[in-house]
């Protein structure tokens, strides 16, 4: 059985200037322009497929917000090699909060697509954060994760994911903690023990201790070296911990 390909509808104006404009924010083609335009469709529309079903940006914000994660999850995992499950939930965090996100689909001016009953005026920041994860959605359900992928790369990793800034440009953590242990009153303590890992080369093991719990572990070719690790895995264990004083 031979099966034909059914001939695409003709675009109507709107369409081909919606294309346009997307291809500029993609910078690719999109194969199927339906799931874009979803993509901005808001609930007061109150439209709805053949099946029944609501047709607006909310289900493609959820896929969307998944997939965000799971590509910053993957960058961190790559170029943060010593970072540990902590250190990156942290950092993916700062990288997909709802402020950042509301920023990106602000940057990209992504209200100018939102079909809507409501007025733009009676919508807070959030909406552009919903837009963005939205569009995301979009991309996959059309192109797949790679093309996410590409996207996230040119729209947030490259312009905006810096892991020194997000860091707070710190040069020793280990200064920070022994100051911020001093002056809040705290016992402190670097102990170190044997580590070698079953390894030729000897590694220095160090566990940071504050008032006689052990806050961070980690090991170095280098006593400073495995120092400076451990305080800095503090750091980040303890961060809402040093925000607050």
């Amino acid at each position: 059985m031979i099966f034909k390909r059914r001939p695409r509808k003709a675009l109507s104006a709107e369409d081909k200037a919606f294309l346009v404009e997307l291809k500029e924010i993609l910078g690719f083609s999109p194969k199927e322009l339906t799931y874009y335009q979803r993509a901005f469709v808001h609930r007061s529309m109150n439209l709805k497929d053949e099946k029944g079903a609501p047709v607006n940006y909310e289900r493609l914000e959820f896929l969307g917000d998944a997939m965000i994660g799971v590509i910053i999850s993957k960058h961190l995992f790559k170029e943060v090699p010593t970072g540990d499950e902590g250190y990156l939930t942290k950092m993916r965090s700062k990288i997909v909060s709802r402020v950042h996100l509301n920023e990106l689909g602000k940057e990209l001016s992504l209200d100018r697509f939102l079909k809507s009953k409501i007025a733009k005026e009676q919508f807070g920041d959030n909406l552009y954060g919903n837009l963005f994860e939205a569009l995301v959605g979009a991309i996959y359900l059309d192109r797949g994760h790679d093309y996410c992928e590409r996207f996230l790369e040119k729209r947030v990793i490259t312009p905006h994911v810096d892991i020194e800034r997000l860091e707070g440009k710190v040069m020793s953590y280990k200064s920070l903690m022994i100051e911020w242990c001093q002056k809040h009153k705290h016992s402190f303590s670097f102990e170190v023990f044997d580590d070698t890992g079953g390894e030729d080369k000897t590694h220095f093991g160090v566990r940071f201790i504050v008032d006689g719990k052990v806050i961070a572990r980690a090991r170095e070719t280098a006593k400073k070296r495995a120092e400076e690790k451990a305080a800095k895995r503090a750091f980040f264990a303890l961060q809402d911990t040093i925000n607050k004083k």
